[in-house]
């Protein structure tokens, strides 16, 4: 219970006034499409040069666990996520607001986000020892898995068809294939200079979903001279409190969900939501309803992907192994003040880090206060007439788009696959499957060319893939999903 004895050090007057700004600035920053996790944390670093590092790590941590939260504004609100991590909230976020429930969505956002921000913070807290051998025991052949894992839920994303949805699946695992092979160094189906550097998951996710949605207001608005996007209304906090406490199942499976996919390197927020709202769906007693405004795909996507912040820091803390890109950032703003991730951390740096911890925790609930004091005001986005919205959504794409890289060459990728999706959009194909095969490409096929490469040195090239308790588990898992997907398909029809 050592973390008790710091917890008083958060409420000193400037660290809460640091943990209230960093707050606050990864909302803000979080619901603006392209602003990443990784990039708020990276763009805060230089407002730390000159506090001390208890003050630092409590804004980085701050604006990391509230950037999460953030990106769920725009994707419940516009259709476009914040990050990555916030794909699967889309699925039901928005067409709760088209069906006017807006409020109600974003309620449930942030107070399943702060149950499962709250359930990731203990396990770092209470078993990070543990849990730093178990995270070191991922090799390749496990991630490959885990991605596989992922892959398996593409079929299921769009629930009109299962054909398409593969197909959008299909499509997105293709492009992941773009530009050059990180292992080998080969150059890769580049018909363009501006393909050189690849496909970057940020551009792919505005174009993907912010291009198709800003065209449609456009043929909205000239079909039905509409003015504004959707009607809101209103929801009291204490109804969407008790209703989002009633539905312990979605937020214990994707707190868990989130808890075991953060411990894993490289597996990112994304697969979090993603398998934690495919998971819930299919232990609920109305799959049907999931992706046509089900609340509690809100809140199992949104309570996973937090309740990953938590156990992500813990390579990073107790074995200075940075798990994630964000994690690799703030390892960057603990060596900045001259502490040094590792087992001893705790005993050299108590103060720093239990303080660091603590403040994770009252951020938790400050991120969900702040957070519905901000979707009052947000809400009212959806009464801006669609000739203006439209135009303002694509200068934040662009904005969003370039400050990834500073690359012009993604500006235009970002706009030729939003205009390519708005065409496969009217053929049926969905952004949320491609999107998934983009981003679970890379992770596969990098891991199994280096598992590859391990087992024929190892002479030993299927059993490094097909054994071990690890290995058996997740293609169990694997197996186990494909299955319940296809009977589950074939009751519904």
């Amino acid at each position: 219970m050592e973390f008790l004895q710091y917890f008083s050090n958060v409420f000193e007057p400037f660290n809460f006034a640091i943990l209230v700004f960093g707050t606050v600035a990864g909302l803000l920053l979080g619901a603006t499409p392209g602003l990443s996790p990784t990039m708020t944390v990276a763009l805060l670093i230089p407002f730390t040069f000159h506090m001390d590092s208890t003050s630092g790590l409590i804004l980085l941590g701050a604006a990391y666990t509230s950037t999460v939260a953030g990106g769920a504004v725009s994707a419940i609100l516009l259709k476009i996520p914040g990050a990555p991590a916030n794909i699967a909230t889309t699925l039901d976020g928005h067409v709760m607001a088209k069906n006017n429930q807006a409020t109600k969505a974003l309620h449930f956002c942030f107070l399943s986000s702060a149950v499962g921000g709250i359930i990731g913070v203990f396990v770092l807290i209470f078993f990070s020892p543990i849990l730093a051998d178990f995270a070191l025991g991922f090799g390749p052949s496990h991630l490959f898995w885990v991605a596989i894992l992922g892959v398996t839920v593409i079929a299921t994303l769009d629930s009109s068809s299962m054909t398409k949805g593969l197909a959008s699946g299909a499509l997105g695992l293709w492009l992941s294939t773009i530009g050059y092979d990180d292992v080998q160094g080969v150059e890769r189906f580049v018909v363009s200079e501006h393909l050189q550097g690849g496909i970057h998951i940020i551009p792919a996710l505005i174009g993907l979903f912010a291009i198709p949605q800003i065209l449609s207001m456009y043929a909205e608005n000239i079909k039905a001279k509409s003015t504004a996007m959707y009607e809101t209304e209103k929801q009291s906090i204490f109804q969407s409190a008790k209703y989002c406490l009633s539905r312990y199942k979605a937020m214990g499976v994707g707190s868990a969900i989130g808890t075991v996919i953060g411990l894993i390197p490289g597996a990112g927020g994304q697969i979090a939501g993603l398998v934690s709202w495919d998971q819930v769906r299919k232990i609920s007693k109305n799959p049907k309803n999931f992706g046509k405004g089900e609340p509690d795909g809100v809140i199992a996507a949104e309570s996973a992907n937090n309740a990953m912040v938590g156990p992500s820091l813990v390579p990073l803390l107790t074995l200075s192994v940075p798990g994630s890109p964000t994690a690799a950032v703030l390892l960057g703003g603990l060596l900045i003040h001259g502490i040094f991730p590792g087992p001893n951390l705790f005993r050299d740096y108590p103060e720093v880090s239990w303080t660091f911890i603590d403040s994770m925790l009252v951020g938790q609930i400050l991120m969900a206060g702040l957070g519905i004091l901000l979707s009052g005001v947000a809400v009212k986005v959806l009464k801006v007439p669609k000739s203006y919205l439209a135009p303002m959504i694509m200068v934040l794409a662009i904005f969003g788009t370039y400050s990834v890289q500073h690359s012009y060459s993604d500006v235009l990728v970002m706009l030729s696959l939003g205009l390519a999706m708005f065409v496969l959009e009217g053929f049926g194909l969905r952004s949320a499957p491609l999107v998934l095969g983009l981003v679970l490409g890379p992770i596969a096929e990098t891991n199994f060319v280096q598992g590859t490469i391990i087992a024929k040195a190892a002479g030993n090239e299927f059993g490094y893939f097909l054994t071990g308790t690890l290995n058996l588990t997740l293609i169990g898992l694997c197996v186990s999903s494909i299955l319940y997907s296809l009977w589950s398909y074939n009751r519904q029809k």
